[in-house]
């Protein structure tokens, strides 16, 4: 009979953990970040506490990551410790050891319960090349926001979905580029089930106007519990 795994015991601290995904490294996948993540982890001594059974895993809990191919200031993750370390020292530590573009920006004692649940919305920001006219993006603004439902069409993994990309818009703006930049967009999107991706509310912002958007480069600068004022707060705040 085989011998049973050895059981490990829980974590006794979980940090909450916010870090950036800057430049080139947006177009690193969530199983790449994941890969990075765990050797960073082992290259900082980070004493993590490892799931039971034949094949341990240390405790890691990816919330909310951006597609790939966007940037981001507000991805999160959770890590549970076998020994309790200053938030301080695993953040100069994680940060140390992860690539430049991948940044920890914030460490923070989690107060229980899952963190999933509270990243309800993000807040997004669209940058557009020259192509894109100040005018003509405030009128597909207008347009996407007149109407009550535009559907786009995405093919996932379990084939080709249509979602509400306007359901899922919180608000949006079209806003003037400092100093002759061209216009951006600012966006606040609810975290829906199935999820609509701030690509699917640009290819909206197309479908209902037909302009086509020049070089969007999207940078997700906030994530978290979604307040009646359409206002995204912080989530790891106590």
């Amino acid at each position: 009979m085989r011998d049973q795994p050895e059981q490990q015991a829980p974590p006794v601290q979980r940090l909450r953990v916010r870090y950036a995904k800057r430049g080139r490294l947006r177009f690193a996948s969530h199983r790449d970040f994941s890969r990075v993540f765990e050797r960073a982890i082992a290259r900082a001594g980070v004493p993590m506490a490892y799931s039971s059974g034949f094949h341990p895993h240390p405790r890691i809990s990816y919330a909310g990551a951006a597609p790939t191919g966007a940037a981001s200031e507000a991805e999160y993750l959770e890590i549970g410790l076998a020994e309790v370390r200053s938030t301080a020292e695993v953040q100069a530590a994680l940060d140390d050891s992860l690539p430049d573009g991948l940044d920890v920006l914030e460490v923070a004692e989690s107060p229980g319960g899952a963190l999933a649940p509270l990243l309800e919305a993000s807040v997004w920001d669209v940058r557009l090349g020259p192509a894109t006219g100040q005018e003509e993006l405030a009128a597909a603004v207008e347009a996407l926001l007149a109407t009550t439902q535009v559907l786009v069409e995405r093919v996932t993994k379990r084939g080709p979905r249509t979602f509400d990309a306007r359901g899922a818009v919180v608000s949006l703006q079209a806003l003037a580029g400092a100093d002759g930049d061209p216009p951006r967009l600012r966006l606040v999107l609810r975290h829906t089930e199935p999820a609509v991706r701030a690509q699917d509310v640009l290819n909206a912002l197309t479908e209902v106007s037909g302009t086509v958007l020049d070089r969007p480069l999207l940078t997700r600068l906030a994530q978290g519990p979604l307040a009646d004022d359409g206002a995204v707060g912080d989530p790891l705040a106590t």
